[in-house]
C-alpha cells in the first residue's frame, strides 16, 4: 500500500488515481515502447514565404510537431538540419557550366542546369563505380545563413539534440542517418548509434519534405531495425504525386507506416488524451480534432 493510499479513504484515493491517469500523470509507460521523435529539416529555406526551396504548407505543420514534442513518452527528440556548403553537389547553380566549370561538379555539357528539372549523377568519391542520379535544387540551407535556421515557431526548448546533415559537398544526404552510398559509406550522422544508446524501439518521423528527407529518414530507420511511423498531417511533400508513390511503395511493407493524426499510433503517445489543435493560418488553416477522454468522477 502506497502512502497516498494509506492516507486517503479508498473512495477518494480511487478518484484521485483516476484523474492522474486521465491527465497523463502517473500513467504507466507501455512495456517495450520507447519512442523517439525525429523532426526533419524544419528550416526557413523549406518554408514559405521566403524559403528558396519552400514546401507548400511547410510552416503550417509546426503546431502538430510542437504537440508531439510535448508528449512525455518520447525518450529522445532530435531535430535535423540541412547544413550545406555553398558548392554542394545538389545545387543547380553549381552545374551551370556555360561559362566556367565548377570545381565541385565538373561537367562538359556546357548547359545551364535548371532547379527541379535537371538531374546529375553523383559518384561515390571513394568508389567511382558506385553512383546514383539525383534531382538538382535551388541553393538552400547554406551553413550559417538565415535560410538554414530552424523556424522560430518550432519549440526547440523540447529538442534534445540537433543534427546537421548534407555537410559533405560531394554527396547528397536526404536521410538523417547517412548518404545513399554503401561501398563505402561517405557520411554517417551517428543517429542510429544515438537511438540504440537510448534503447529506442519506435521512431516517429515528421517534418520536411515528405517525399524526400522524411521518406529517406523513415526508410533508413526501418532498415536499422526500428518500428517506424510517419505522421501524415505533420509533414508536407515537394510533389504530391511523388508522395503518393512513396506511400504506395509501402503497401505490404512491414515495420514502417504512414499514419493519420487521429490514429492509435499518435494517441498512444498521450495517455491523458488530446485537445483540438489548429494547424496553420489563413487559407492554410485546418482543424485537427484530437481525442479527449471524458472526465470520470
Amino acid at each position: 500500500m502506497g502512502f497516498l493510499e494509506w492516507l486517503m479513504p479508498p473512495s477518494i484515493f480511487n478518484v484521485f488515481q483516476t484523474r492522474l491517469l486521465e491527465n497523463g500523470q502517473g500513467a504507466q509507460p507501455e512495456p517495450d515502447f520507447r519512442p523517439a521523435l525525429l523532426v526533419v529539416d524544419m528550416q526557413e529555406d523549406f518554408c514559405p514565404p521566403n524559403g528558396t526551396l519552400a514546401v507548400t504548407g511547410g510552416r503550417s505543420i509546426t503546431p502538430l510537431i510542437n504537440t508531439l514534442l510535448s508528449s512525455p513518452l518520447f525518450v529522445l527528440r532530435i531535430a535535423t538540419k540541412d547544413w550545406h556548403p555553398p558548392n554542394h553537389i545538389s545545387f543547380a547553380s553549381n552545374h551551370n557550366h556555360a561559362s566556367s566549370p565548377s570545381p565541385c561538379c565538373p561537367d562538359s555539357s556546357g548547359k545551364a542546369a535548371i532547379p527541379f528539372l535537371s538531374t546529375t549523377t553523383v559518384h561515390n568519391p571513394h568508389n567511382p563505380s558506385e553512383s546514383y542520379t539525383t534531382r538538382l535544387w535551388p541553393s538552400h540551407c547554406i551553413a550559417d545563413t538565415p535560410g538554414a535556421s530552424l523556424i522560430p515557431e518550432l519549440d526547440v526548448s523540447k529538442i534534445d539534440q540537433i543534427l546537421e546533415k548534407g555537410t559533405n559537398r560531394l554527396v547528397e544526404m536526404y536521410s538523417a542517418f547517412y548518404d545513399p552510398f554503401t561501398s563505402p559509406r561517405v557520411s554517417d550522422s551517428g543517429l542510429a548509434h544515438m537511438l540504440r544508446e537510448a534503447k529506442v524501439t519506435h521512431v516517429y518521423v515528421v517534418g520536411l519534405a515528405a517525399d524526400y528527407c522524411v521518406w529517406s529518414t523513415a526508410m533508413d530507420a526501418h532498415n536499422e531495425g526500428f518500428e517506424t511511423v510517419v505522421v501524415e498531417e505533420a509533414t508536407k511533400p515537394v510533389d504530391e504525386d511523388g508522395w503518393r508513390r512513396c506511400k504506395e511503395a509501402l503497401v505490404g511493407e512491414p515495420g514502417v507506416r504512414v499514419v493519420r493524426w487521429e490514429g492509435e499510433e499518435v494517441r498512444r503517445l498521450f495517455p491523458g488524451g488530446l485537445v483540438t489543435t489548429t494547424v496553420g493560418a489563413g487559407n492554410d488553416e485546418e482543424v485537427v480534432e484530437e481525442e479527449e477522454e471524458e472526465e470520470k468522477i
